[in-house]
């Protein structure tokens, strides 16, 4: 097996492709964005191993499929972006009917909470805080006119919430009591 097919090289110089011409350095701002999303799906896939929900590995495998989409719009060059926009309003409030459907099943609590009552709910915890990390890296390329889609910015604000409703159902799933951050 050649391990040409494992990797090429061309990043050596500190640079990396976007989808388009040219190369922008690795520590590029839109670099930071696409490396905090594709973070927050590594943590999504984390969560979804280990669900106990067969609704939260359901929704959490499309979640997944949507930031590829996301990633790839992310990734083009602005003359390239319109060919890789197929993430919008559609997806936005898909998010935001899973959150009420699982709103019907888990109340939220009166409180902040600890993370860590199940080990779904823990992952699902760290990608929230990824997700709003993708989300503030997001915004920046957004104001500076390289990303035109607001409604990729609508959507990580929606899955950070479908992240923190998730980690209750995980929790309730996993019989544990939600510990409430005032506790001890």
């Amino acid at each position: 097996m050649s391990t040409q097919q494992f990797f090429t090289a061309t990043g050596d110089d500190g640079t990396t492709g976007l989808l388009g011409e040219g190369r922008v350095p690795k520590d590029h701002p839109r670099l930071e964005a696409i490396g905090a999303i594709d973070e927050a799906g590594a943590f999504l896939g984390l969560a979804r191993a280990h669900a106990k929900s067969p609704k939260t590995a359901e929704f959490l495998k499309t979640v997944q499929h949507h930031l590829y989409r996301l990633l790839a719009e992310v990734a083009a060059t602005p003359e390239n972006a319109a060919k890789f926009r197929t993430l919008g309003a559609e997806q936005v409030a898909w998010l935001e009917a899973r959150i009420a459907e699982i709103g019907e099943a888990v109340p939220p609590p009166k409180e902040f909470i600890l993370p860590g009552d199940s080990v779904a709910g823990a992952y699902l915890d760290v990608a929230r805080t990824v997700v709003r990390r993708a989300e503030r890296r997001l915004a920046a390329l957004v104001r500076n006119g390289d990303v035109e889609n607001r409604d990729l910015l609508r959507y990580l604000n929606r899955l950070s919430s479908l992240c923190y409703a998730l980690e209750l159902l995980e929790n309730q799933e996993a019989g544990v009591t939600t510990t409430k951050a005032k506790e001890g």
